[in-house]
């Protein structure tokens, strides 16, 4: 028995490969599935099961890609309708996989059709379950994403949750491995631990929604307490895991390489957006005039989802030099943006070398606006609501990258101001967000409060998150 956790960090995501005498299930796919494939030819295996955990809202899984590639059934637990052909699985089926089996669990709570799924050895000893969104280590699934599929409150939500758990998880040895979703990044829970393996035994000393004490009522309430609006993109990429879509690789192959001058063409018949996804440093020094930052090696795909209102709206890609286009467009796709229409050729450099117009980011240390701020300039922390309660610059507003558009009247046109994130990735997403919407006058802090907290720059006593 093998049994793979293949971990993807900008989606915080953990897909799962588990092959017995040649026999494989393939759990919680992501949306490019020419990886699990080759896997599979690796061991002279067959991809016999598909197993979803639920219709995932933070990504889209590969399922649909997968099946129509391999043959190989998708499988979900009670209460799934997906428009596409898929095995039903009932509550306590069981599936055989070359010595071992695993075993439908239906746990509803996140959402209705969440589905754990036991492993059991080659002697019948439970020996993992791979939790989906039910069971995060540190934290359990939020219960508010299925409220209108259901017809159900996110209380009521939770207290399935709870009897989920009780009944169905926390009765299991204390020795059964836990394998979830998703770790800490991912926007599922609250407060997921950067482990992404654990035990029984190990949440339940640790988590603080498997207390053995812990009420119903206590549990709906803690559960639901603080919890953010979900990303925009959510309802789409459940739709589309629910639905059907285009295999990535289809959009890979129409994407486009525009030289400059087609490139600034195409964007203004198009009226595509721009995206550019180098470094944050390399963006200030220069990037086309209206463009959007999101850089590829921070938390690429969430940030798209949160901030591309519009999962149709057409995208052409700024990318390094080296060509990271095909990645980039895969991970697009991930989280249901399959519009790319192309990238520019030759990447930035090649735009400055055909003469085109570039606009900059005026980017300073941290020492520098610890000087500024005597004179009581304008500052701004664009981390999220929980950062900034634990700690902050006194009398610096919060104005969350997440809900940017909803404090643009708090930006000032007539004069420099500052923006800071934890370490400068987002801060520079806010400026070119903000400079694309005509406040050229905003200035980026390198190194984010990471830096600030260096200097002697009068901040809010530190709170520990977990308190708030």
């Amino acid at each position: 028995m093998k049994i793979e956790q293949i971990y993807t960090g900008c989606l915080a995501q953990g897909a799962y490969f588990i092959e017995s005498n040649g026999e494989i299930a393939i759990i919680d796919p992501l949306r490019e599935v020419q990886p699990y494939i080759d896997k599979a030819e690796n061991v002279n295996g067959k991809i016999k099961y598909i197993f979803e955990t639920h219709f995932h809202a933070d990504f889209v899984s590969g399922h649909v890609t997968l099946a129509e590639k391999t043959g190989a059934p998708i499988v979900y637990g009670p209460n799934a309708n997906p428009s596409f052909k898929a095995h039903i699985a009932k509550d306590g089926e069981v599936f055989q996989l070359g010595e071992i089996t695993i075993t439908a669990v239906h746990t509803p709570g996140h959402t209705m059709e969440s589905t754990t799924y036991l492993l059991k050895d080659k002697n019948g000893k439970d020996h993992a379950i791979f939790s989906g969104d039910t069971l995060f280590l540190g934290d359990v699934g939020r219960p508010d994403l299925a409220q209108k599929a259901a017809d159900m409150t996110q209380e009521q939500l939770a207290g399935l949750l709870y009897d989920s758990l009780r009944t169905k998880i926390m009765t299991l040895a204390d020795d059964v491995i836990v394998y979830p979703a998703h770790g800490a990044g991912s926007a599922c829970g609250k407060n997921l631990s950067k482990e992404t393996v654990g035990s029984i035994g190990e949440q339940k000393a640790t988590n603080y929604a498997l207390r053995a004490n812990m009420t119903k009522e206590e549990f709906v309430k803690e559960v639901t307490d603080g919890l953010l609006p979900p990303p925009a993109y959510f309802p789409m990429n459940v739709k589309l895991n629910k639905e059907g879509y285009e295999n990535v690789e289809n959009i890979i192959k129409e994407a486009q390489a525009f030289e400059p001058n087609v490139f600034e063409t195409v964007a203004n018949e198009t009226d595509a957006l721009v995206l550019d996804v180098r470094n944050q440093e390399e963006f200030a020094k220069g990037h086309i005039p209206k463009s959007i930052f999101i850089g590829i090696d921070g938390q690429f795909a969430p940030w798209v989802g949160a901030l591309i209102l519009d999962y149709k709206q057409p995208i052409l890609l700024v990318t390094t030099e080296e060509g990271r286009e095909e990645e980039t467009i895969t991970r697009l796709a991930r989280v249901g943006y399959d519009n790319t229409v192309g990238f520019l050729k030759g990447g930035f450099e090649s735009w400055k070398k055909a003469g085109m117009e570039y606009d900059t980011v005026t980017s300073v240390d941290a020492a520098v606006l610890e000087e500024k701020i005597k004179e009581n300039v304008p500052v701004f922390d664009v981390r999220k609501p929980g950062e900034y309660a634990s700690e902050h610059i006194v009398d610096v507003p919060s104005t969350p990258l997440d809900f940017l558009n909803e404090h643009l009247n708090k930006f000032p046109k007539e004069q420099d101001f500052y923006v800071h994130c934890a370490g400068g990735y987002r801060s520079m997403i806010a400026a070119s967000i903000l400079k694309a919407r005509g406040y050229h006058n905003v200035i980026d802090v390198k190194g984010g409060y990471a830096a600030i907290k260096q200097t002697e720059i009068k901040r809010t006593a530190y709170v520990c998150p977990s308190t708030l």
